[in-house]
């Protein structure tokens, strides 16, 4: 077990690894599509209004030290001005006001509702492309809870409630893309 996360450090590919509660995860490797939508969704996140700080991929964790011992790595985050996160530089201790997980084949996303639930994240959207559906979580009484979905039978516009944006399932050509709306503009893009 040692050798093997030793060696995945030393590759640099466990990068998204984490650790809960004690307990080493190895992330699946994410695909290209993957990428895409992190990439983009962190772009528009960031660029289309100041929302604070945007990142893609960060720690976050329910301790300020030993944070190593129980982390998670969502694929975006958004920290809004006066939100609770706070930046102690390695990880951000307390939830994130918005964040993004998308799902690849054999991770746990969704195991990870009451952990984000526990440090406060007000909002988590899923991107889940096994099948194909968006899924808004609100923190409501302290825990994170289905408020929206959207999937190809029902392909519903899910409004954030912490970020001005809101989120749908399109087909376009035979896929599924993430199609995104600006709440206080006319913007709109089609991941």
């Amino acid at each position: 077990e040692r050798r093997l996360i030793s060696r995945r450090r030393e590759s640099g590919i466990d990068r998204f690894d984490e650790v809960w509660d004690g307990v080493y995860v190895m992330s699946p490797l994410a695909n290209n599509e993957h990428q895409r939508f992190v990439s983009r969704l962190t772009m528009i996140l960031g660029n289309a209004i100041d929302l604070g700080e945007v990142f893609a991929g960060a720690n976050v964790s329910d301790r300020v030290e030993r944070w190593k011992k129980n982390y998670r790595i969502p694929d975006v985050i958004v920290r809004l001005p006066g939100g609770k996160a706070q930046d102690l530089g390695s990880h951000w201790f307390g939830g994130p006001d918005f964040v993004v997980e998308i799902v690849s084949k054999g991770d746990k996303s969704r195991e990870k509702l009451d952990f984000y639930s526990k440090v406060e994240v007000r909002e988590l959207l899923i991107v889940d492309r096994y099948p194909w559906s968006l899924e808004l979580y609100r923190l409501i009484d302290g825990k994170l809870t289905l408020v929206g979905r959207s999937d190809p039978a029902n392909p519903s516009r899910l409004e954030s409630a912490v970020v001005p944006f809101a989120f749908r399932l399109k087909s376009v050509e035979e896929a599924f893309r993430i199609e995104v709306d600006h709440l206080d503009s006319s913007q709109s893009w089609v991941i």
